[in-house]
């Protein structure tokens, strides 16, 4: 296939491209760089099947050649407001992507005949009242706290999907993707993972939020793009959790990376003083994607772990 994808260059956008081209496809990577790292694209520079288009996804796209395939993964996706590029600092580039960039995509993937899919969230679900959370329910999001603004742009994000599915016809699909991490993530993201292991790497004290006994569920990034590759070759138009089931607090997640690297300085409690601050659960229940698309992750937390931390050392120089 003939492959545009947006968000090229960010941490999980070039993860897709590779696995992508791998499969054989040509790709059309498209970014703006607002948070893409143009590190992350260097080594497809040479590569005759991948080609890159410097855009934002709120502007209307003009691509030449037939596509057999949209993805739009455009989005700012760090909450973290003392990062610059969190989401919290990007409202309105954010909430542009989540509805002109998905007009836009979506429109692209329509006058292409072509198959579209969209990077919804697991925010979706906001601070879930149910759990763990499974793909028809509803959610519990704050729609005008601090932080709505990449909750409600992936929600309108997908209303506007399935209406172009039901009304028009199109050929659509929706991942709702849990937390994240492996290599190429941004060291000033400002999530937990980079920030984890940075401090851990330097050597410092471990900050947590509150008393970490909020979970949140890994998944290593190879597994969740292996997902989202299945999605794409599907015919499911339903929203579909990918994500890893097995859910652990932040406390435990931060005494893991303390010790496979080595870092004696231990934890610094901070009081969560933020506003509309992190759900305390998050955990997705994968039963669909079991079912639909005979996918489930295969990479154990200390495994991936490891495989990021030697990535980050590597990014700081270190041996």
């Amino acid at each position: 296939m003939r492959i545009l994808l947006t968000g090229a260059a960010g941490f999980l956008g070039s993860h897709i491209c590779d696995r992508l081209l791998a499969e054989g496809h040509t790709v059309i990577g498209m970014d703006n760089f607002i948070t893409g790292n143009r590190e992350n694209l260097v080594h497809l520079v040479k590569n005759k099947d991948f080609s890159f288009i410097r855009h934002d996804v709120s502007e209307i796209i003009t691509v030449r050649s037939k596509l057999d395939a949209v993805l739009h993964f455009a989005s700012p996706a760090s909450p973290n407001p003392a990062s610059p590029f969190g989401y919290p600092n990007l409202p309105v580039e954010t909430l542009k992507a989540g509805s002109l960039g998905t007009f836009n995509t979506l429109d692209l993937a329509r006058i292409n005949q072509a198959r579209f899919l969209f990077a919804s969230t697991s925010e979706v679900y906001g601070d879930p009242l149910e759990h763990p959370q499974v793909e028809t329910y509803w959610g519990h999001v704050n729609s005008v706290g601090p932080r709505s603004m990449y909750d409600e742009a992936k929600r309108f994000s997908e209303a506007l999907i399935m209406a172009y599915y039901r009304s028009k016809g199109a050929d659509t699909r929706i991942v709702r993707i849990f937390n994240t991490y492996g290599s190429r993530m941004r060291l000033d993201d400002g999530r937990v993972v980079p920030s984890f292991i940075q401090q851990a790497l330097h050597g410092d004290p471990l900050t947590i939020f509150g008393d970490g006994l909020q979970t949140r569920s890994f998944c290593y990034v190879d597994d969740l793009v292996d997902g989202i590759y299945r999605l794409l070759l599907s015919d499911e138009h339903l929203p579909v959790n990918i994500g890893n089931p097995s859910e652990t607090s932040i406390l435990d997640f931060a005494l893991k990376i303390n010790r496979l690297t080595g870092n004696a300085a231990g934890l610094d409690y901070s009081i969560d003083k933020r506003m509309d601050s992190d759900p305390q659960r998050r955990c997705p229940d994968i039963s669909r994607a079991r079912s639909l698309l005979s996918w489930e992750p295969k990479v154990g937390l200390e495994e991936g772990l490891m495989r990021t931390i030697s990535s980050f050392k590597e990014k700081l120089g270190m041996k």
